[in-house]
C-alpha cells in the first residue's frame, strides 16, 4: 500500500472554539490508482490533503491525532528537513486556483526549473531544457516561448497546466489535485482531466482527487471517499458507489446532480447547511438534513462494512432496499 491514512484528526483553535476540519478520517490508496474524495464545501477535504503533506499552518491549526503512512514511514514524525524531501518530489500536489499559487515575478520556466534544481540537484541549463519538456508533455503549445510566460501572461487552463507540469517535475508517486478543474470552463475541463489521465498511464503515478463533481469522479477514480463535516460516511469501489449508495448523504448527492433531460422542477436539492464546524450535532452529523432520520441517529455512529462498502450510517440495510 503505497498511502495509509488512519484515523487523522487535524484542528484549528478559534476564538469560536476548537474547530474539527477533519475528525478520524481513514483511507488507503495503492500504486497506480486513483482515489477521488468528495462533498460539499467545507467538509474537510482540502484540509485532507494539506494534513498529508503537512501544510497546515500551525498555530492555529494542529493534527491532533492519528498517522499517515507514505510506503511505511509516518510522515507526521518526520523531520521537518526530511519531509521537505519527500513533498515535491514523491508527493506533490495541484492546488486549487493557479494564480494564487505561482509567484507572479518569475516566469513558468523558472519555477519549474527551481524544483528540478532543489530535488533532483539538476544544473540551470537541464532543469531550463526539462522546464520544455514537462510543459509539451501538458500540452501547452510552443512550450519553447510559453516557458518564459510570467503567470498573469498565461489563460486559467493553461495556469492550471503549468501548475501539473511543476507538480510531476520529477516524477511523484502520489500526486494529490485539489479541485484541479475549478473556474474553467467545461472544454477546458475535459482537457486538464485528459492531461492528468494520459500523464497517470505513463508516470504510474497514484492520484488523489478532490472534487464535488460527481462527474468527474465516476470518470476518473478507482474508489471513492463522501465526506460530510469532518468525517467519512462512505467508502466504496467507483462502482459499487454510484450503482448502491448505502449512506443517506451520498444518495443526496447522486440525486441533485443534474442531467441534460431533467427538466428545472425535477433538480433535487439537499436542505441545509452544513453544520458550524465548532459544534457539530450529537452522532450522526448529516441527520438534520437528513430524509430518513429515526431515533437511533442521535447516537453515535461507527463505520460499518457491507460487501465492500464502509459506512457510517446505522440504518443503511433500509435505506439500500429503498428505490
Amino acid at each position: 500500500m503505497l498511502l495509509q491514512v488512519n484515523k487523522l484528526k487535524t484542528y484549528f483553535d478559534t476564538d469560536e472554539g476548537v474547530v474539527r476540519a477533519v475528525d478520524g478520517v481513514s483511507f488507503e490508496i495503492d500504486e497506480g490508482k486513483t482515489l477521488g474524495i468528495v462533498g460539499e464545501s467545507g467538509c474537510g477535504k482540502s484540509m485532507t490533503a494539506y494534513s498529508i503533506l503537512r501544510l497546515i499552518p500551525q498555530p492555529p491549526g494542529r493534527i491532533a491525532g492519528g498517522e499517515i503512512l507514505f510506503d511505511g514511514t509516518n510522515l507526521l514524525t518526520l523531520p521537518d528537513e526530511q519531509l521537505r524531501a519527500i513533498r515535491g518530489n514523491d508527493i506533490a500536489m495541484i492546488f486549487q486556483e493557479p494564480m494564487t499559487s505561482l509567484n507572479p515575478v518569475f516566469t513558468i520556466g523558472d519555477q519549474i526549473a527551481e524544483v528540478i534544481q532543489l530535488h533532483r540537484k539538476a544544473d540551470r541549463q537541464t532543469a531550463w531544457k526539462r522546464s520544455i519538456e514537462l510543459l509539451e508533455m501538458v500540452g501547452i503549445p510552443s512550450p519553447e516561448e510559453r516557458v518564459k510566460s510570467y503567470p498573469h501572461e498565461l489563460s486559467g487552463g493553461m495556469r492550471q497546466r503549468a501548475m501539473i507540469a511543476m507538480a510531476i517535475s520529477c516524477d511523484p508517486r502520489l500526486l494529490i489535485a485539489d479541485e484541479p478543474s475549478t473556474a474553467l470552463d467545461v472544454t477546458i475541463q475535459a482537457q486538464i482531466l485528459d492531461v492528468l489521465r494520459r500523464l497517470q498511464n505513463e508516470l504510474g503515478m497514484a492520484l488523489i482527487l478532490i472534487t464535488h463533481d460527481l462527474g468527474v469522479v465516476a470518470e476518473m477514480a478507482h474508489d471513492v471517499l463522501v465526506m460530510y463535516a469532518g468525517e467519512a460516511l462512505e467508502q466504496a469501489d467507483v462502482t459499487s458507489l454510484f450503482a448502491r449508495p448505502h449512506h443517506p448523504y451520498t444518495r443526496a448527492l447522486l440525486n441533485s446532480v443534474p442531467t441534460v433531460t431533467m427538466e428545472e422542477e425535477q433538480l433535487s436539492t439537499i436542505e441545509g447547511t452544513v453544520p458550524d464546524p465548532t459544534h457539530y450535532p450529537q452522532g450522526c452529523r448529516f441527520a438534520p438534513r437528513c430524509d430518513f432520520v429515526v431515533d437511533a441517529c442521535g447516537q453515535t455512529q461507527s463505520l460499518q462494512a457491507d460487501a465492500g462498502h464502509l459506512v457510517r450510517c446505522s440504518e443503511w440495510k433500509r435505506i439500500i432496499d429503498i428505490e
